[in-house]
């Protein structure tokens, strides 16, 4: 029997009705009290980011490379600058038909296979808008026939900018540096779409690299309004660009470059010091590459010459080289001699050499009586390593260090080395040893463990020759007051009268003194092994890379010390021979420059031209032995435009006469050589 039925009244039903009317109503009113909510907190609060997003999206902003500021050297003559550079883009959005312009820009620009292949993966990832660089540093020719047939190049722009140029070439490119384009790690660590802009670049070495900040400037800027599939609708206002500060250095442009030339086909480094106020007047190494090609985009072939060659032209010998300093130190150990009390009168009887124990340590020859004045001039040993070993190695390493050996010095340049001035204590931590007598006679010769740069070289002359702790300075704007050399004038005198007498006595260097009527040289020549001798040549011969380096420091005038320099040349077989000449030419530039270039203009006609010249024949013979084809000649690089080249902020001054010295700067703005072993060696000539 089924139960009884529950009957629903009509009161029932209305109340059931509208309790859920008045639920659906409160979630429907709730939704809109939100979606009111969040509209007004677009429309209002974020507004301005709205809008923005829509402006991007409408308006594309594209950078324009800012021109590079110059670099130039104390008297305005530009030692890097910017050139016209003709180049040609394809803006994607306007390409049409991309096989037929491609092919058409082979011919005209002459482009390869890779170059091509290389052109369509940008076209793939590029936006419609972006350029994507076809050819860069394009002579006028090849610009003028793409120009006259655009109307058949839908989508192709040529366009003039900006590329570094450095006049000297490779007289500079140790020192300079060079520009390229930024890697991908560069960018991925700034996220800076300059980066990517086409025809940017950025410092890569030297002062490019290190005053990179100051150089760069503001880039330009240009709005495009686009489509939302980025279609170029209309372009919109630009941007100049700001370029970037001027750099004035304390380096002589015709200095530097005279003395790039003057080093010839050697390996080498000079250095050079205006002893008033510690500038760089010239910091060549040799060999180099050229500063240009680096800039334009090397190719692997002169990258592998480079690379290969056992003159090391990618390093910096200056800064980066470290050679044991030979005879060159003897100054060094005069100075702790002196320091120790002895009487520089004192007599040192030279028979050929010293003995220690069952040892025998070499001289040049028999000097018989030799005082500190004769020792320094005809570089005897036997007298440094009598006295040497009676001071011992301290006092030594400690007159060392206040000349500036073992020291890094407060300069724009990447990679300085310290070299070794090595005594009790740095033996004791360097190998576990106690320090002997043997260790101080070849520390006492600047043989041994002492190894040093040619720039540390350059500045410890400096201070001897100026009696001041000099700091070295390249930026003009920054001087250094000199500080007080901590030795006793009247012991830098002896010293500096020694080295008067090598040049000008019956010194080592006699066939190098200045051939100017009033003006004396000051120097000490050196020679240093590479190893130890073990065969007849004794550093004097055979293979290249076996020879002993030649090494000379210099002063001039004597009675009044100007300019201080260091040359070393590597595998040079002797400081006399090799050095000294090297430095007289250079000093010679300083003093009477028509002299020095006459001089110049012999020896390069036996070397084969000028260093270009010399560059381009070897080159050529390089890619002959490699089976490669003749590189095709670079476009002449076209006369920096004033107009669109930033200035330099100060006006070049007056250039002395030909037969004066350089005017100081205007008062306003005040892998390495192989090492010689740690074993005793004979001294080999001078």
């Amino acid at each position: 029997m089924n139960g009884p039925v529950r009957m629903i009244s009509e009161g029932q039903q209305n109340y059931s009705f509208s309790r859920r009317a008045m639920l659906l109503g409160g979630i429907q009113a709730s939704l809109g009290l939100v979606l009111a909510g969040r509209m007004t907190w677009l429309s209002v609060y974020e507004n301005d980011k709205y809008k923005l997003l829509s402006e991007s999206n409408r308006v594309n902003l594209t950078l324009t490379p800012p021109r590079r500021g110059w670099i130039v050297d104390r008297r305005g003559v530009p030692i890097a600058n910017n050139r016209t550079d003709f180049r040609v883009d394809i803006i994607p959005d306007r390409l049409e038909n991309k096989g037929q312009v491609l092919g058409a820009l082979k011919q005209i620009l002459r482009l390869t296979a890779e170059d091509i292949a290389r052109i369509e993966d940008d076209l793939k990832g590029a936006a419609g808008f972006q350029p994507v660089q076809v050819a860069e540093n394009l002579d006028w020719e090849r610009y003028a026939a793409v120009s006259v047939r655009l109307p058949e190049l839908p989508g192709v722009a040529p366009t003039r900018g900006f590329a570094r140029n450095y006049p000297a070439g490779a007289a500079v490119g140790h020192l300079i540096g060079y520009v390229g384009t930024a890697s991908a790690e560069q960018f991925k660590e700034t996220k800076d779409p300059l980066l990517l802009t086409p025809g940017f670049k950025l410092g890569k070495d030297g002062l490019e690299k290190m005053l990179e900040g100051s150089l760069r400037g503001t880039p330009g800027a240009k709005r495009s309004e686009v489509t939302a599939r980025g279609k170029l609708v209309r372009e919109l206002e630009t941007r100049p660009d700001t370029p970037g500060k001027t750099a004035r250095l304390t380096i002589d442009a015709g200095l530097q470059e005279y003395t790039a030339r003057r080093l010839g086909n050697e390996s080498g480094s000079v250095t050079v010091f205006d002893l008033t106020n510690g500038d760089i007047l010239a910091m060549v190494s040799m060999p180099c590459y050229d500063p240009n090609a680096f800039s334009d985009g090397i190719s692997r072939t002169e990258w592998k010459m480079l690379s290969d060659d056992d003159h090391l032209p990618l390093m910096n010998k200056t800064l980066q080289g470290l050679y044991p300093p030979g005879s060159t130190f003897k100054p060094a150990t005069a100075l702790a001699i002196l320091g120790a009390g002895i009487d520089p009168k004192r007599v040192v009887y030279c028979n050929g050499g010293y003995t220690l124990g069952n040892r025998r340590f070499g001289c040049l020859g028999r000097h018989g009586p030799m005082t500190m004045h004769t020792a320094i001039a005809r570089s005897c040993n036997t007298y440094f390593y009598t006295l040497g070993r009676e001071i011992g190695i301290d006092p030594i390493a400690a007159a060392a260090r206040k000349l500036g050996f073992g020291a890094e010095f407060d300069l724009p340049l990447p990679s300085q080395r310290y070299g070794t001035v090595p005594d009790t204590a740095w033996k004791m931590r360097r190998f576990k040893q106690e320090w002997t007598q043997a260790d101080t006679l070849n520390a006492s010769i600047g043989q041994g463990y002492v190894l040093v740069s040619p720039f540390q070289l350059a500045v410890a002359t400096a201070r001897i020759a100026s009696s001041r702790a000099l700091l070295p300075s390249l930026i003009i704007d920054k001087p250094k007051p000199p500080l007080r050399l901590e030795f006793p004038e009247e012991h830098l005198a002896i010293v500096r009268a020694g080295m008067d007498e090598v040049v000008n006595g019956a010194g080592t260097a006699g066939a190098s003194r200045l051939q100017l009527d009033g003006i004396r040289m000051g120097g000490k020549t050196g020679t240093a092994q590479v190893r130890r001798i073990m065969d007849s040549n004794r550093g004097q011969g055979g293979e290249w890379k076996y020879r002993d380096h030649g090494l000379f420091i210099c002063f001039a005038p004597v009675d009044n010390p100007r300019y201080a320099a260091s040359v070393v040349i590597e595998h040079g077989m002797g400081g006399a021979r090799a050095a000294a000449p090297v430095a007289k030419d250079v000093l010679t530039w300083l003093f009477d420059r028509q002299k020095a270039m006459d001089t110049l203009a012999v020896l390069e006609a036996g070397w084969g031209g000028d260093i270009r010249t010399r560059m381009a024949a070897k080159e050529a013979a390089f890619r002959t032995a490699q089976g490669l084809p003749p590189r095709a000649e670079r476009a002449p690089v076209p006369v920096p435009n004033p107009v669109a080249s930033p200035t330099p902020a100060a006006p070049p001054v007056a250039a002395p006469a030909a037969t004066g010295a350089p005017a100081p700067a205007p008062s306003a703005t005040p892998p390495p050589a192989p090492a010689a072993s740690a074993t005793p060696a004979a001294e080999t000539p001078q």
